[in-house]
């Protein structure tokens, strides 16, 4: 890196497991944060900035300001803390924010912070809260909202693109196969495309094995500008952040409507715009990138983004999943001939409400420090990741690259 150039890079990452955990949100943040310090090598008096992500079971007033007083962050003078609530683009979001703090906020590592308990409330609960963040005022969307409204804006990708019911099982059928590799995903065994069509309806085109995983969890990462880690004695420092860390390259946000309209067209959706940004700042193409963290609440989603993020044509998706499926039938098959969500995502993973982005951007510095083990990309560079929030209401796409000193 020629002197004086400064970059915002991504030094260390931290999480809790996953299930039913039986503890509050704040702990479980809590934890994912000291995580991320020691995997960074740092101290909590090293970090000058906080931004965290709200919870759905234990929200606080003000979450950031919560839990850096909790912590011990606060009260110290120069440290800045927010709170950024875009729904699941919370930690892509709170990852490009760290990022501008870090290079234009004087700001020298910023920890960004998500956690939830959403596997340990009860159902009706869960529900309740999950339809008052989504509900359309009409009353349009039946209980529960999120995976009608989804289910919504399924039928309409069906008719339009001539998307087929097993395309969009089978999204959920290849998430389950890549989270077989993954240690800590809450999935063991991969489901097959009867088991996920002939398990419980939920909503219009909407199974159970297609919504994202309730869970429990924590996850936690540190950004650091790059002047400030080359500060650090090399010694202290953790795996990741020896390497130099991974290069925040770009990144882009866009919006959508809280819940779909009345009439549904391509205007609703925001990931395409995001993606744009993020391609156009970072000065790269899809080809580019080798590995992509893609949001999967619902396949839905994962299917608009494969499009959105330049993986095949607009209006191709299906095809593609179809072709993925049948390219991995094979329980060896290769982690490069899919390199895509290689820790099984949202549906697979694990998913405590808008934590699992931020499994996305982990699994991402997993695969570009060469430390995927089983599930490894062969000489991955580049990584795109990509959180999506309400119903397509907000979309944030980053992409990040190991460092060329």
């Amino acid at each position: 890196m020629p002197r004086g150039v400064q970059t915002a890079r991504v030094v260390g990452c931290g999480m809790t497991s996953l299930g039913k955990l039986g503890r509050p949100a704040s702990e479980l943040m809590q934890d994912a944060l000291e995580g991320a310090l020691a995997a960074s090598g740092m101290k909590l008096r090293d970090i000058d900035g906080l931004v965290a992500v709200p919870s759905l079971s234990d929200p606080h007033f003000m979450e950031a300001h919560y839990l850096a007083t909790r912590v011990g962050l606060l009260p110290s003078r120069g440290v800045k803390v927010k709170t950024i609530d875009t729904g699941g683009a919370g930690p892509v979001s709170g990852l490009l924010l760290a990022a501008r703090m870090v290079l234009h906020e004087r700001c020298n590592a910023v920890a960004v912070v998500a956690g939830d308990a959403v596997a340990s409330m009860g159902t009706e609960e869960f529900l309740r809260r999950a339809d008052r963040g989504c509900r359309d005022p009409s009353g349009s969307l039946p209980s529960p909202c999120i995976p009608n409204g989804y289910g919504r804006v399924t039928e309409w990708v069906m008719k339009k693109y001539g998307l087929t019911r097993e395309q969009v099982a089978m999204v959920s059928v290849l998430m389950s196969r890549q989270a077989t590799r993954h240690p800590l995903a809450l999935t063991r065994k991969a489901h097959t495309l009867e088991d996920v069509l002939n398990s419980k309806a939920i909503a219009p085109c909407t199974t159970l094995l297609e919504c994202a995983r309730r869970s429990d969890g924590g996850a936690a990462i540190i950004v650091a500008n790059s002047g400030f880690l080359e500060s650090l004695p090399s010694m202290d420092r953790g795996p990741l952040a020896k390497q130099g860390g991974l290069v925040v390259l770009g990144g882009g946000e866009a919006s959508g409507p809280l819940y779909p309209p009345p009439v549904i067209d391509e205007t609703m959706f925001s990931c395409e715009e995001a993606a744009k940004q993020a391609y156009a700042e970072s000065q790269l193409l899809p080809e580019d990138i080798d590995w992509f963290g893609l949001y999967d609440c619902y396949p839905i989603c994962f299917i608009r983004a494969v499009a959105a993020c330049g993986l095949c044509p607009k209006g191709q998706a299906g095809r593609w999943v179809e072709d993925m499926y049948e390219r991995t039938q094979s329980l060896d098959y290769s982690p490069d001939v899919f390199p895509v969500n290689t820790h099984g995502g949202l549906l697979s993973f694990g998913a405590p409400w808008e934590v699992p982005a931020m499994y996305n951007i982990i699994e991402a510095c997993a695969q570009l420090s060469g430390s995927a083990d089983g599930r490894q990309i062969k000489n991955a560079r580049r990584a795109l990741v990509y959180g999506n929030g309400g119903i397509f209401s907000h979309s944030a796409v980053a992409i990040l690259g190991r460092p060329v000193e």
